[in-house]
């Protein structure tokens, strides 16, 4: 694997990633006055842009590369996923939480080296 192709699947991390995360935005903006002022249309769009580029990403992704040494990377999805919530949306990470995200992630790991 290539710096490029580490490059697009850290891409295709983050769009997928900062797209639930502005799904998620506008989710919470529309119970107050978001849809009032016009501001829940262009974040909810932007987080369907963001997953649907990071989703073609991971399908030129699969093209070109096995399946086994790319799906490693989706135990940093739910590590990235996690911070990013917990910075930008400040929710809170519970030791029951973090132990998951390890759990997923040692699950992960497991399946790749099989």
């Amino acid at each position: 694997m290539n710096a490029i192709a580490l490059a697009c699947i850290s891409i295709a991390l983050l769009c997928s990633m900062g797209g639930q995360l502005f799904i998620k935005f506008a989710m919470n903006e529309s119970e107050g006055s978001a849809r009032r002022t016009g501001k829940f249309l262009p974040i909810f769009a932007a987080g369907i842009a963001a997953m649907a580029v990071g989703f073609f990403l991971r399908l030129g992704l699969m093209s070109r590369y096995p399946l086994s040494m790319l799906y490693p990377f989706e135990g940093l999805d739910r590590i990235i996923l996690a911070l990013g919530a917990w910075h930008f949306l400040k929710e809170k990470l519970t030791p029951v939480l973090w132990l998951g995200i390890l759990l997923i992630s040692i699950g992960v790991a497991l399946v790749s080296m099989s």
